[in-house]
């Protein structure tokens, strides 16, 4: 089943997002039926959000497939940008803390009743329409467990104002108010307390139960991790080893959700840096045929006994000595600076896909 009334179901295979400068994720695979809860789970840089955005039809994948109730994508992102909403997205979706609870509340209501209804409801009676925005606002924020009464100044609050618990809150509540298929909720425990994390999860899995799926990135799943459907993105680098080596990672399943976790190993650049057999590491540079050792060597001519001042250069002993003892300690610079640029690849092509869809 594709979808339900209040779900939708969200497939991946192979799926990957490319930016400018590399990729943003790769070799994502994925299987949610309607109703779940998908936590992406990857640290900052990892494309995380560049995963959600995607998945709800705000960029456009490089590679592989997937589906959002029955609808593929990228074929039809403006047809998943209709059943999807998203809440907490910094950039993209996100409040404005010069405005009020209520103030965005109101706003949201205006525009779903502009936008989000068809021709015949706004021609309905002023009162009816102010009616049915109000439940739905109601509804909204019962299901996020925001309860106004208990804001410091109730509706007119300023989100300046807000714990951060409060405002995540809030910014779902906003988005619920569209009667999204499929919600995607951005950094959601992000510097909360560890009480905090434990509401916002109870949130987002009555959400689930009732029926609504949900798309949350976080720095770490719910402790339980009963019923989560679970997505990393990021995995572990392995000093770029060479594909096939023991080190290396491929994309693998966890045993307990069976979804893929995708090991950073699948960046296209991660042969081209930190090999050890090239470099300081592998013990090359300090090979007594290196052209230190060669220079140290050919030093003292035995033809010219008479300038005694210029056959010793004792700048290259010191440098002679040091890698005929510890080889690994000769380390190129040009080499660490490579591997450092290397490391930062999926972080850049991150922020650059993040840019794009902030500019659209």
């Amino acid at each position: 089943m594709d979808s339900t009334p209040h779900g939708a179901a969200v497939t991946a295979a192979g799926f990957g997002v490319k930016g400018p400068r590399g990729w943003a994720f790769r070799n994502i695979d994925l299987d949610a039926a309607p109703g779940s809860l998908i936590a992406v789970q990857g640290p900052s840089g990892s494309g995380r959000t560049c995963l959600l955005l995607a998945l709800t039809g705000r960029m456009k994948s490089a590679a592989g497939t997937a589906e959002v109730g029955g609808l593929p994508l990228p074929k039809k992102k403006a047809a998943v940008r209709s059943v999807t909403a998203l809440a907490h997205v910094p950039g993209v979706a996100e409040l404005d803390p010069a405005l009020t609870v209520g103030e965005h509340l109101r706003e949201r209501a205006l525009l779903q009743g502009r936008f989000g209804g068809s021709l015949r409801a706004l021609l309905r009676p002023r009162q009816e329409r102010r009616a049915e925005a109000r439940a739905l606002v109601d509804a909204a924020l019962t299901a996020a467990g925001l309860d106004l009464e208990s804001l410091p100044k109730g509706i007119r609050t300023s989100v300046r104002d807000l714990e951060r618990l409060e405002a995540l809150r809030l910014s779902v509540a906003l988005a619920l108010i569209g009667g999204p298929r499929l919600l995607a909720v951005d950094d959601t425990d992000l510097k909360l307390s560890d009480d905090e994390r434990a509401g916002a999860w109870e949130m987002l899995r009555g959400l689930a139960a009732a029926g609504t799926t949900v798309l949350a990135v976080c720095s770490e799943p719910p402790q339980d991790g009963e019923g989560v459907v679970l997505v990393r993105t990021g995995g572990r680098r392995e000093a770029d080893t060479p594909e096939g080596a023991p080190g290396d990672s491929p994309a693998t399943t966890d045993a307990a959700t069976g979804t893929a976790d995708t090991a950073s190993t699948t960046d296209g650049d991660s042969g081209t840096s930190g090999d050890s057999g090239s470099n300081g590491d592998g013990g090359s540079n300090g090979d007594s045929k290196s052209p230190v050792a060669s220079a140290a060597t050919t030093a003292t001519p035995a033809t010219k006994p008479t300038k005694p001042t210029k056959p010793t250069k004792t700048r290259d002993t010191p440098a002679t000595t040091k890698a005929d003892e510890d080889p690994a300690d000769d380390e190129d610079p040009a080499d660490s600076a490579h591997d450092k640029q290397d490391g930062t690849d999926d972080e850049e092509g991150a922020a650059d896909a993040l840019a794009e869809a902030g500019r659209s």
